[in-house]
């Protein structure tokens, strides 16, 4: 699998015009925008816009095609291909060497947002109005990369990526919002999948449910899904869990004579002191003490 450690020699491999800076680069996509046709991971981040006629684009798990308006965002290491790509208008590809990031706010902002971990297949898809609010931050970049470099450049280029991000995060929101008004209520089958896993008794089999493993039946990457769970509840997907958890092991603690150590293990707990401090953070006191509260 190919690898770029630098964005020149992404540039100079793919025929595109050398980078104006050797740790951010900018890049017009017209009709077409294929990176070697191949799997190939980098180090940097890669933002990009594209309104897509034919070809594939990977990443993650899963491979999407004729994706039309939409962002996406890889980061660092990630497995990605661009293969036989054809736009139905122009889009645009932005790298960022992690270098750059160094000693700037965005090098820790930047791992905050969670669209960096979705698959592609979970692309940020824009309406026209906010099409328009991209494209206008990018030529504000633009015009910065290509104007003679002084102390101020990288701090005005990063400061507008790290408003694209912050608009994408505002984006996603939307799209949120406007998912389960499409395809329904989120948590409603995340509760589902959780249930069907308590019935058959996975938790004693395959030890307590793992955020990823849920998501997989739902189809979605685990960042998504707790972003989406986020927005409908205000909790994460693995604050769900818990909440799930400890509402079995409250009432196992209410309708039997099980040991506190035999109820963390039929919920698939391997640690008892774990499963106690779990516990007490959900309902305010440990399970010993629930228990004794019910018998008084």
């Amino acid at each position: 699998m190919k690898h770029y450690k630098s964005i020149i020699s992404l540039h100079r491999e793919n025929g595109f015009n050398l980078p104006e800076n050797p740790l951010l680069s900018l890049h017009r996509c017209n009709q077409q925008c294929s990176i070697g046709d191949r799997e190939f991971t980098t180090d940097f981040y890669m933002i990009g816009f594209k309104k897509l006629k034919s070809g594939v684009i990977k990443y993650g798990r899963t491979k999407y095609d004729h994706e039309n308006g939409s962002m996406s965002f890889v980061k660092p290491r990630q497995v990605i291909e661009f293969k036989d790509l054809h736009f139905d208008e122009d889009g645009f590809l932005i790298f960022l060497h992690e270098d750059l990031l160094n000693g700037h706010f965005l090098h820790d902002e930047v791992k905050k947002y969670s669209f960096f971990d979705y698959e592609v297949n979970e692309a940020l898809h824009l309406s026209p109005s906010e099409e328009s609010t991209m494209w206008e931050l990018y030529h504000q970049i633009e015009q910065e990369y290509h104007n003679n470099p002084d102390e101020y450049s990288k701090d005005i280029m990063l400061g507008h990526v790290a408003t694209i991000l912050k608009y994408a995060q505002r984006f996603y929101k939307r799209q949120f919002m406007n998912r389960a008004t499409v395809t329904g209520n989120t948590v409603s089958k995340f509760n589902q999948v959780l249930n069907d896993y308590f019935s058959r008794g996975y938790l004693q089999t395959k030890g307590l449910p793992s955020v990823h493993a849920i998501a997989d039946e739902l189809n979605l990457s685990g960042r998504y899904l707790s972003d989406l769970l986020k927005q409908e509840t205000g909790k994460t997907a693995i604050d769900l869990i818990h909440i799930a958890l400890i509402s079995e092991a409250k009432n196992m603690l209410t309708g039997s004579d099980y040991r506190v150590s035999e109820i963390a293990y039929n919920l698939g707990f391997e640690n008892l002191p774990y499963f106690s401090r779990l516990f007490k953070r959900e309902v305010g006191v440990s399970p010993n003490e629930f228990k004794k509260q019910l018998v008084n």
